[in-house]
């Protein structure tokens, strides 16, 4: 199976909600096939089906100061932190072509991470049985949530690659307050090229859910996207 991938560079959480939506609606006519957004966003913090506001802990007034937005969403899980260095990835596909298997579906996809990890930088990681996600031994590393409407997903996963830790000091990161996050920077002592990483991601995925990958330019996802508006 063919799987597009469209690299969208840094992205305010606004904007990237409203492709998903277009892009949710078209995948579910079967206008589109498979495909997997992979972006960056400035300082935000969503909950998801499951999040508390109590769980935010920075003050309504220094967020807004800081134009650090908050956004409830029909995502998975609870609170989390996005922002730059964490690579994002949105994904809309036909559970149908996957068995219909939600629970599968998010095994392997944790999988893609645990593979990556392994492959790339000899970094044991693990699956939590209570906690969605991927998991090293100094925390968490990849969030995971999803919507699934009419077994197509939206939302994704969240990987933290260079990502500024400091920041999940403004919430308790699903919710889980014995734990923190961890990124790929402070595991290695070093940065990272995202771009470099987003093709390891793209190859890790590629390999757990048998695809093959047709790289798309920015310029021809929103193309697409104006063509079909009507939908």
């Amino acid at each position: 199976m063919d799987l597009e991938v469209c690299q969208l560079g840094l992205l305010p959480y606004r904007d990237a909600l409203a492709v998903q939506e277009q892009l949710l609606l078209l995948r579910q006519q079967q206008r589109i096939g498979d495909l997997l957004l992979l972006l960056e966003h400035p300082p935000v913090i969503t909950l998801g089906k499951r999040g508390k506001m109590e769980h935010i802990l920075a003050p309504q007034e220094w967020l807004e100061r800081h134009q650090v937005e908050v956004y409830t969403t029909n995502r998975g899980g609870e609170v989390t932190y996005h922002g730059p260095g964490q690579l994002i990835g949105y994904m809309f596909i036909d559970l149908r072509s996957h068995g219909r298997d939600i629970r599968r579906f998010v095994h392997n996809l944790e999988q893609v991470f645990i593979n990556l990890l392994d492959q790339r930088y000899q970094i044991t990681a693990f699956r939590d049985p209570e906690h969605t996600g991927v998991w090293v031994a100094e925390g968490k590393i990849t969030a995971i949530g999803l919507a699934i409407k009419r077994w197509v997903t939206m939302h994704g996963f969240a990987f933290n690659v260079n990502t500024n830790l400091e920041h999940f000091r403004w919430i308790i990161p699903c919710g889980i307050t014995d734990r923190s996050a961890v990124s790929l920077q402070a595991l290695l002592g070093r940065e990272l090229d995202l771009a470099v990483v987003s093709r390891e991601v793209i190859g890790a995925f590629c390999d757990v859910f048998n695809y093959h990958p047709q790289i798309i330019t920015e310029e021809q996802l929103y193309s697409y996207l104006r063509s079909n508006s009507d939908a």
